[in-house]
């Protein structure tokens, strides 16, 4: 990674690490998005969308930094027949580092080595530096997909096609 010396592990969907950055970005994005608005059960109802059940992680990863501190994460899940990312995070003070490329890499191989045909990923317009990633990564966009076209039908979603 560039500048830097932080290095990927695998971890449980529920290691303490792995949820305090979800914990972060859970506020980040609060902070991009929520306007305080909307009906409960429209949030609700996006809250149930969001969500990700255990069972269906198959990978969750972190970046450490040179002091072993967390920097960043990233999931992969199966979503139906599908491999989707998810929660991709890097910490303010890891930014511009690499840490995000080198975790979407490793989620990409893992995927990959797994016979994932494609993966895909959901995001919104007001993570400009997510989407520029995932362009500069080779995803590309496509229709809003389930479980987001319910409540969030302004989605931006993208796949990257994995099959030779």
């Amino acid at each position: 990674m560039e500048n830097s010396a932080a290095r990927l592990i695998a971890v449980e969907w529920d290691d303490d690490r792995a949820v305090a950055l979800r914990d972060l970005m859970e506020v980040e994005v609060e902070g991009r998005y929520r306007n305080g608005a909307e009906p409960p059960e429209l949030a609700a109802e996006r809250d149930a969308a969001l969500s990700v059940d255990p069972a269906t992680v198959r990978a969750t990863l972190l970046a450490l930094g040179d002091d072993g501190e967390p920097i960043g994460h990233v999931a992969l899940r199966r979503l139906g027949d599908e491999w989707e990312v998810k929660r991709l995070i890097v910490v303010a003070s890891g930014r511009r580092r690499g840490a995000a490329t080198a975790l979407m890499t490793e989620a990409e191989r893992r995927a990959r080595a797994e016979g994932a045909p494609r993966l895909i990923l959901q995001t919104g317009d007001k993570q400009p530096e997510s989407i520029a990633l995932y362009t500069r990564l080779g995803f590309t966009r496509i229709p809003v997909y389930e479980p987001y076209v319910a409540t969030m039908p302004l989605s931006l979603c993208f796949e990257k096609v994995l099959a030779d």
